[in-house]
């Protein structure tokens, strides 16, 4: 099998080195290469693969349609938005991701940042660096507010687990309620979440049903005293509203890692200019150990699928 891995995957190449040295001691061979969303860049690249893996750049069915031995896309991400499964059915190509790489990673920058939201640590940073005092900006604890998680799946409920350590009252919001959840879990409907928190962190992914859901209508549910983070998928977020509501004061304050489009994110971004916004450039799932564990999930999915199986199935073989 030729096997191709169209951009990095965070690791030393040291290890990717032993990762390649074990397929090809099994009879394949390995390419890899730096990232280019160029599709006809991709298309020459991969135009014999048996196997694409690649992380978070978009793969388009441009360049599935034209790779006429692929077989198997390895995805390195959680979120599968970026590629065209429509495309890879219409083949009958298999497609498994990395679910579960960035549970703790993502939960645990979530937690940080309602800490940096709540304590307003970059306007007392700001000012100390500017020889100030904290007069006027003395921030909340978490313990006794309210959490609502929106998507309780593996991450939302990491994260619903630290806020619950730091003392908060969990609500959650997800399209599918799961069985057995912790007893300090509270399902809500989704207005009656987003009246209620004063911390609102979104977990759910991108589908045609959650783009836009905290729009405009539903920012303006939001106690005026609530954060927003959204470390999920930029477009889950209606950006202009968001930006609207913090300079206007009608929201205290928001933590924004993911936007429209992957970083770099345009100087003109309204996030970049709103009031009491912290904005970081996609980093929640990336961590040492992230990358790592991340890693060893995608070639191990890699091997079962060589092997004749498949887990952290997408579309099946």
């Amino acid at each position: 099998m030729k096997i191709v891995l169209l951009e990095s995957l965070g690791i030393p190449e040291n290890e990717l080195k032993k990762y390649a040295t074990e397929l090809e001691q099994e009879g394949h061979s390995f390419c890899c290469y730096e990232k280019n969303t160029d599709p006809a860049i991709q298309t020459e690249r991969a135009k014999d693969a048996d196997v694409i893996m690649l992380a978070n750049m978009p793969l388009s069915g441009e360049v599935i349609r034209n790779c006429p031995s692929l077989r198997f896309i390895d995805v390195a991400f959680t979120g599968v938005d970026h590629v065209d499964l429509e495309a890879a059915k219409e083949k009958g190509v298999a497609v498994s991701n990395a679910s579960g790489y960035s549970n703790e990673s993502v939960a645990e920058l979530v937690l940080g940042m309602a800490i940096d939201l709540f304590r307003k640590v970059p306007q007392v940073e700001k000012r100390c660096r500017e020889e100030g005092t904290k007069d006027g900006l003395v921030g909340r604890e978490l313990k006794g507010h309210t959490v609502g998680i929106i998507g309780y799946g593996a991450i939302g409920s990491r994260a619903a687990e630290l806020f619950h350590a730091m003392g908060c009252r969990i609500l959650a919001f997800s399209r599918h309620e799961k069985e057995n959840v912790r007893d300090y879990v509270t399902y809500v409907p989704l207005e009656k979440l987003v009246r209620e928190s004063d911390i609102i962190s979104l977990h759910c992914p991108l589908t045609p049903e959650t783009k836009g859901l905290m729009n405009a209508e539903r920012i303006g549910m939001m106690k005026k005293t609530a954060v927003l983070i959204n470390a999920a998928r930029g477009p889950v977020v209606d950006s202009r509203a968001l930006a609207d509501a913090l300079n206007e004061g009608r929201l205290a304050g928001a933590a924004v890692d993911v936007f429209e489009m992957e970083p770099p994110v345009p100087a003109d971004h309204p996030l970049l200019h709103a009031a009491n916004c912290l904005v970081t450039p996609h980093i929640a799932f990336a961590s040492e150990e992230s990358m790592k564990l991340r890693a060893d999930i995608v070639f191990d999915s890699l091997k079962v699928w060589l092997n004749g199986g498949q887990v952290n199935t997408v579309l099946p073989r």
